[in-house]
């Protein structure tokens, strides 16, 4: 049986540690196999206490100072302090089925090829604003062919959240990039895919990940994840993906919409048809979400954040890494 390493970067997660280390102790594979790495950045809120408790019921249980206090680099310092056959990547906020580790394992013999295995992630929904912005990302509308959030494809894709990589794919594309704030797992997956491997969709892969409370760090987050990707089509000269492109287009337009307004009204009605077009589709799709009006217009909402939000990021995206071509040293300050 193969041995399994499960790294968590952490900082600051009193609220969800212990169910996510709980989860990972009540796996069905066997225990003695599986040794995990929270990787924490210096929590003081009482989490680092938690763990500390948490891990003297059990010797697989392990704590790394992430001194850097970003994400790729506490991944790269499971990855390096670890020799486990597999290496999951997990967040803290989450929560994982008593056969996620089995069930990874498992699929990875669907094909010699394949590097990488992820599931389908389940919303866990903390407030009704957490209930509406799940249902936005469950849809296709809302996050494209995102399959491990809509849950609607077995079988090979580019990304995967969560992911189990074998050992040996470190060794042949390298670490996770340290250098980037968001995205890191995205471009990672794509340097497996460009080598010419496999990551694999197994929805009897489950996780629960706790969405986020607020319209307002979801705007943040995808803000970044926007920002970021251009870095990443920088660093490897392609675009990764063509669906990234979409919401940059769509806030262009609506800039676009708002400067017809001095061309004529004639330009601008022409025009407004396309956006009277998005706000149909966006109410049908979100109806198909939750019959309630009420609810279907804040889904709707939220289609419009995540939209709106990752496009702003791309172009500005744009403009700092292509135009300006500024280091991205200079904007580590954004994730804080």
């Amino acid at each position: 049986m193969k041995t399994v390493a499960i790294v968590i970067p952490c900082l600051n997660e009193k609220d969800y540690i212990l169910r996510c280390l709980q989860s990972i102790a009540q796996q069905s594979y066997n225990k003695d196999l599986i040794t995990t790495y929270v990787c924490d950045g210096g929590s003081n809120d009482g989490t680092i206490e938690i763990i500390k408790d948490f891990v003297k019921i059990s010797n697989r249980f392990l704590i790394l100072n992430n001194s850097k206090k970003t994400t790729p680099y506490a991944l790269n310092l499971g990855i390096t302090e670890s020799t486990a056959d597999v290496v999951v990547i997990l967040g803290a906020h989450s929560e994982v089925d008593n056969h996620f580790v089995a069930k990874n394992i498992e699929t990875f013999s669907e094909n010699e090829s394949i590097m990488c295995v992820g599931g389908v992630l389940e919303n866990v929904y903390e407030n009704e604003t957490s209930k509406i912005i799940g249902s936005a990302m469950s849809s296709s509308f809302g996050v494209g062919n995102a399959h491990f959030r809509t849950g609607n494809k077995k079988g090979y894709v580019d990304t995967v959240a969560f992911g189990a990589y074998k050992r040996e794919v470190f060794d042949k594309v390298g670490l996770f990039n340290e250098e980037l704030i968001r995205n890191q797992d995205d471009e990672f997956n794509y340097r497996i895919t460009s080598a010419g491997f496999k990551i694999f969709l197994n929805p009897e892969i489950k996780c629960k990940y706790f969405v986020r409370a607020s319209f307002k760090k979801l705007y943040k987050q995808y803000y970044q994840y926007g920002y970021w990707k251009v870095y990443v089509n920088v660093l490897h000269k392609t675009v990764t993906t063509s669906r990234q492109l979409v919401p940059a287009a769509f806030v262009s337009y609506l800039f676009l919409l708002l400067l017809s307004l001095l061309i004529g009204i004639k330009v601008f009605c022409f025009l407004s048809l396309f956006l009277v077009l998005y706000v149909l589709m966006a109410g049908f799709m979100a109806f198909r979400q939750n019959t309630q009006p009420t609810t279907a217009i804040k889904i709707a909402y939220t289609f419009f954040i995540l939209h709106f939000s990752y496009g702003m990021g791309y172009l500005k995206g744009i403009f700092d890494f292509i135009l300006l071509k500024k280091s991205i040293k200079k904007h580590e300050s954004l994730s804080r």
